[in-house]
């Protein structure tokens, strides 16, 4: 298994979870691990499709535009699945804050550790 790939899938994930479990706190809905688990399915079964899509070799998951993919396939499927398998609502104010929110965490660990990582190349010169 590719080391990079299992990062993205970790961190990725991390984000969804760090984007419910906020919702979840802010909402005053059930903040327990069965609340969280029901409000990520979804979402996580969304960022497994977009893993699946992404491991085709024309797309860099560890990328910044893998990032931009993986969070709008992530939220598509996501709000697909939240409305019609779930039966919970997908407001258009929801749709954009869950957007907004894993376009920035899911781009942002990788732009932080692109930048990480040239900087370690760089000392090692």
């Amino acid at each position: 298994m590719n080391r990079d790939w299992l990062r993205c899938v970790i961190n990725d994930a991390a984000c969804v979870i760090a984007l419910v479990v906020v919702g979840t706190r802010n909402h005053d809905t059930d903040t327990g691990l069965g609340g969280v688990s029901y409000v990520a399915a979804p979402f996580l079964i969304g960022l497994v499709v977009a893993q699946l899509l992404l491991l085709m070799p024309t797309h860099k998951q560890f990328s910044l535009m893998g990032g931009v993919a993986t969070a709008v396939i992530t939220v598509s499927v996501g709000m697909v699945l939240r409305n019609l398998a779930f039966n919970r609502g997908t407001a258009l104010a929801f749709v954009i804050v869950a957007t907004v929110f894993l376009l920035a965490t899911m781009t942002g660990w990788r732009a932080f550790t692109m930048w990480r990582e040239r900087r370690i190349a760089a000392a090692q010169k």
